[in-house]
């Protein structure tokens, strides 16, 4: 553990105030950060935490209060001023040209140059140091689009500590990750760590929180609730203080842990997939799904769970097998197409397949209602007014107003907007691909009761998560994929376990 003593802050801010229309996004909140640590800024969707990220990169002006870098009152204009400053910031969508080389993307604008020409020798040599020095295996010749996400995430961050960081702020870096990657993630902000920069971290998985982080900061509806020690904040006080509650009314929103049997025995499925697949994607897969039944699906990033799901979607095309609704064989070669039989989708992907930022949150909720009645029946202003009303109330979406830009919403608030959007055109099957990641514990909690009571109303549910036990507290049957193959489907009868679960898509065999 690292401790402070009378060590100065490297970054500090005191009484920022920033407000939106309608919103105060941040009331007077002082945070510090001192070299050589990691750092966690903990706090629900809509607490203020990506504000406050935002004001300290200027592409939010505070309109109120101090940032002191360095001992020195500084203002902060932009991003790229943020960065010359030593502020770099690598984001949960990693922001670089996947087209260019890993070299190119870690010197991109700032190329070494020889008798005016990019010395391209020079930049994959010092690219190759810099990779080296944080004891990365990355080829730095490679197109980064041939890399995977956590490459791509720890290419990202070489460039930010290349460019002199002095504070380098994560958000949400592990949210695409499986396990092995975010080890090796924590072993570079150890070596950074270790190295005097100061980490900023944000992440919803507590777990990864008290295994990496020396300190906390949680805000709470925009103000600082108070800044720890992690090893002396329990898990239990930490969300207490986070959500403002005691932990029992969180689980009294999430329910119970095992769910009974939804489907009489010899009842017809609603949807019955055989030998689905798509060539490269996913290998043939059978599965059922019965009205009011919730049907999960657990495996490891890359193992097909949404490749399935698509698939039943019409967002991809099958190359074998055949589809079922209520028996009647069915032809599923587009979305619209799985619309009109019921079917709808929330991608995990909420921001560029799922919702239009740009557009208001009453112009997103009503999107799919309209495009199912066709542009030439338009629903008129009055009742798309009633209409997102009616669902704000109901999925409680902050702030109220629907005439807010919905890319200005907290992550948890904008996947209600979706959800929102979806239940809106009464499905008969809701297909939800990570409805809960990057979300606050809160949020996660009434997502998962509303899935819970759409299955007791009768809606069936395909449910994909990357954390089992949120999956075992929702699901009727959970099946396992490994290598983009159903390898076992597995009743959660009450014996079924988180660990039952990774034996089995460790072994590819039903344990």
């Amino acid at each position: 553990m690292h401790e402070h003593g009378a060590r100065q802050p490297i970054l500090e801010v005191h009484g920022i105030r920033k407000e939106f229309p309608g919103v105060v996004a941040l009331d007077g909140v002082d945070f510090r950060l001192f070299p050589g640590e990691v750092h966690a800024l903990m706090g629900e969707n809509g607490a203020g935490k990506s504000t406050l990220i935002k004001v300290l990169t200027g592409v939010h002006p505070s309109d109120g209060g101090e940032v002191v870098l360095d001992g020195r009152s500084v203002h902060i204009s932009g991003p790229v001023q943020a960065q010359s400053a030593g502020i770099s910031t690598v984001y949960q969508e990693v922001n670089l040209c996947p087209n260019l080389s890993v070299a190119e993307n870690i010197f991109i604008g700032r190329e070494p140059r020889r008798f005016g020409l990019i010395d391209w020798a020079a930049m994959r040599r010092r690219a190759a140091e810099l990779v080296s020095g944080l004891d990365l295996d990355i080829d730095v010749t490679a197109p980064l689009n041939s890399c995977s996400i956590a490459v791509q995430q720890l290419v990202a961050i070489v460039r930010a500590v290349d460019v002199s960081a002095k504070v380098l702020i994560l958000d949400e870096p592990t949210s695409s990750l499986d396990r092995d990657e975010v080890r090796q993630l924590f072993e570079v902000m150890r070596r950074l760590r270790d190295q005097g920069v100061a980490i900023l971290f944000v992440s919803h998985f507590l777990d990864q929180i008290y295994e990496i982080c020396d300190r906390m900061t949680i805000l709470r509806n925009g103000r600082l609730e108070g800044e720890y020690l992690t090893r002396e904040l329990g898990q239990t006080e930490l969300v207490a203080r986070m959500i403002g509650g005691e932990l029992a009314s969180l689980e009294e929103l999430s329910g119970s842990t095992r769910r009974e049997p939804a489907a009489p025995a010899g009842t017809t499925p609603f949807l019955q997939a055989d030998g689905l697949a798509r060539s490269g994607a996913i290998e043939p897969y059978d599965l059922s799904i019965h009205a009011g039944e919730v049907i999960g699906l657990a495996g490891l990033l890359g193992s097909g769970r949404t490749e399935a799901a698509r698939l039943l979607f019409g967002a991809d095309h099958s190359t074998e097998g055949s589809v079922r609704i209520a028996g009647v064989d069915a032809a599923l070669r587009t979305p619209r197409a799985a619309i009109s039989y019921g079917i709808a989708f929330c991608s995990e992907n909420r921001k560029t397949e799922g919702l239009v930022g740009e557009l208001t949150v009453r112009e997103n909720i009503v999107l799919a209602l309209q495009a199912a009645r066709g542009w030439m029946r338009p629903i008129s202003r009055t009742r798309q007014d009633e209409l997102a009303l009616r669902w704000i109330r109901a999925l409680d979406i902050r702030p109220d107003d629907p005439e807010a830009l919905v890319r200005n919403l907290s992550g948890g608030n904008q996947q209600k907007v979706l959800l929102a959007r979806w239940l809106l055109t009464d499905p008969k099957l809701l297909i939800l691909d990570e409805p809960t990641r990057g979300i606050d514990i809160g949020a996660k909690a009434e997502i998962q009761k509303l899935v819970a009571s759409l299955a007791t109303d009768g809606m069936s549910v395909l449910f994909i998560s990357a954390e089992l036990e949120e999956v075992l507290r929702l699901s009727h049957r959970v099946g396992v994929l490994r290598d983009r193959r159903l390898v076992a489907e597995l009743p959660n009868d009450g014996s079924l376990t988180p660990e039952r679960i990774m034996a089995t898509i460790a072994s590819g065999a039903q344990s």
